[in-house]
């Protein structure tokens, strides 16, 4: 069944918020490039039969010598451009995807820390449920506000959740609401959670982890190198690269 769930990993981002000439998904992570550490996870995980891999049209040859080639990612099946948007990202990724997969799993390159343990949770769920994504409660008091910057009202957060990815979908399904999305013109849509909804597909929700962070500023890849340095899963990341 594994050799059936192909991932996508949308990395394709400029990463201008992090301040940095170098886009964010190459920045380094404990002695490799982020991508990288995100891209092992994936090659690690023996339900993963194959993963595509979306960057900028100018990084595709450096990811492949860099990256791919010199990390062993030999489960990376396909290397495509991205476009201006990760919507337009994801639906270059998804085209990529050989028909006969069953699901799609999307993921951010720029969330470095998913586990195993919630790759394998987020999988094994799409067995039983149609759409899958991870999320975690809210945990803090939510109000709307103003644009004078005064409380509106309290909003009630029992119900609200934050999303990650991992996503997990039918390929049909997937393709078919990037689809209808190209053709309605749903444009500047980051979750692919939404665009299943939009076509009448039910997407469950299951517990995520506090620290798959998506990583878009300086402080968020302090946050994860320390993360990481006290993990004892170093991402195969030796005591002499950190």
């Amino acid at each position: 069944m594994f050799h059936q769930v192909i991932a996508v990993i949308p990395a394709a981002g400029s990463g201008t918020r992090m301040g940095s000439a170098r886009p964010k998904q190459f920045m380094d992570l404990c002695g490799k490039p982020m991508l990288a550490v995100t891209l092992e996870r994936f090659q690690r995980c023996n339900l993963v039969g194959g993963i595509v891999l979306v960057v900028s049209e100018q990084d595709i040859t450096y990811c492949t010598n860099e990256i791919i080639k010199r990390y062993g990612l030999t489960k990376v099946t396909a290397v495509v451009a991205g476009g201006e948007r990760r919507q337009e990202s994801v639906r270059n990724g998804i085209e990529a995807v050989s028909n006969s997969s069953t699901w799609t799993l999307i993921h951010d390159g720029a969330r470095p820390l998913v586990t195993s343990e919630l790759l394998e949770r987020v999988i094994k769920a799409s067995w039983i449920h149609r759409a899958v994504i991870p999320g975690i409660p809210l945990k803090d008091t939510l109000k709307e506000v103003d644009s004078r910057g005064r409380v509106v009202k309290t909003v009630e957060r029992t119900a609200l959740w934050m999303i990650q990815t991992p996503q997990i979908f039918k390929s049909e399904d997937i393709r078919e609401a990037h689809q209808k999305a190209s053709e309605e013109g749903w444009e500047g849509v980051i979750d692919d959670a939404f665009l299943v909804e939009k076509i009448g597909i039910p997407v469950d929700v299951i517990e995520g982890e506090d620290t798959n962070i998506k990583i878009t500023t300086m402080k968020d890849l302090d946050i994860a190198r320390s993360f990481l340095s006290a993990s004892s899963e170093q991402y195969n990341v030796s005591v002499r690269d950190l």
